[in-house]
């Protein structure tokens, strides 16, 4: 009887430390290696801030957190991967506005956002510059407007890819404006940077986080910035409102998302870590000598966000014809 009172006791000793290495591994996370999988090409301001932001969560939670590029398709290849990943927490989405973009500009995508994912936290934004290459001879928006009706479709524009910020900022302009400009996308924005320095392409919208010193250096001609208000880095260019564009306004943006399933209790605990980040006054220091602003939102706040800009866009590809070409 002792003995066989013995091994029940030991029988359920074992379930009770079972149960409780259960409970343990789903109140600990994150315990092992967390994949942030950034859907454009290497260099980017997506790519910037999700290894920055992939260092501040690894020191805060004391997990590896790894930066891993999977671009093409315009991000289609990379976000659909995250979308068809395992809903707990250790893939995540760094996106920003082209996701939201896409919904109306490419509807066939093997995903909806909305309906695939779950929005963590936005991270920031940023104005973007349109610049040209010193050869073009323009040096105002007045002027670049002037020589595209003089010479339509005969002017390019670069973009990181169909959909994207920079390529959505040129058809805005190109509608608001009454011109006729040619988009030349790329796989990425290194690629398209490249080509307008080097004069290939005569002028790109641009992240001021990127090509700001480009544009100090005289490498390329800054005209005018895409945000509200003036840039804090590039005060002397006037917004394209002011410029003469009225109404104009485009920004970049980037943001986390992770599967939908994905438990709350871990959107919850991502969320309440990217706001602490992006609080730190060094880190808001040191964004806004690059042009980049902190966005802090709840889970709650940040969908509801999500979804205006998904309606806003899809009214500018409706009103602008833009197409993923």
């Amino acid at each position: 009887m002792t003995k066989n009172i013995r091994s029940i006791n030991r029988i359920i000793f074992a379930i009770a430390l079972l149960f409780s290495a259960t409970f343990s591994y789903g109140q600990s996370y994150p315990n092992r290696p967390v994949k942030i999988i950034v859907p454009f090409a290497a260099g980017g301001p997506a790519d910037n801030y999700a290894r920055f932001m992939a260092q501040q969560l690894q020191e805060m939670l004391g997990q590896a957190f790894i930066v891993e590029d999977k671009p093409g398709a315009g991000s289609i290849i990379g976000t659909d991967f995250v979308a068809k990943s395992a809903p707990d927490g250790y893939t995540l989405l760094m996106m920003s506005n082209t996701q939201t973009v896409n919904e109306s500009l490419i509807p066939s995508k093997p995903f909806v956002l909305m309906r695939d994912f779950v929005g963590i936290a936005p991270v920031n934004y940023s104005d973007l510059i349109l610049v040209v290459h010193p050869s073009l001879p323009v040096n105002s928006i007045a002027e670049l407007i002037a020589l595209a009706k003089k010479r339509p479709g005969q002017l390019n524009y670069a973009s990181s890819g169909n959909g994207t910020p920079y390529h959505m900022a040129g058809e805005l302009f190109k509608y608001m404006a009454g011109i006729d400009i040619t988009h030349i996308p790329y796989k990425g924005s290194s690629g398209a940077r490249a080509d307008v320095l080097g004069g290939q392409v005569q002028m790109m919208f641009d992240a001021v986080t990127t090509m700001a010193d480009y544009a100090r250096e005289g490498k390329v001609r800054g005209l005018a910035t895409t945000g509200q208000g003036r840039s804090t880095i590039l005060p002397t260019l006037p917004t394209m409102d002011q410029a003469g564009v009225k109404g104009y306004d485009a920004t970049i943006w980037v943001g986390l998302m992770a599967p939908v399933g994905t438990p709350d209790s871990i959107v919850q605990q991502l969320n309440s870590a990217i706001q602490k980040i992006v609080a730190k006054p060094e880190v808001i220091q040191n964004w806004a000598q690059k042009g980049a602003m902190p966005m802090s939102m709840s889970a709650a706040e940040f969908k509801n966000f999500l979804e205006q800009d998904i309606s806003k866009w899809a009214n500018i590809v409706k009103v602008s014809g833009a197409k993923p070409e």
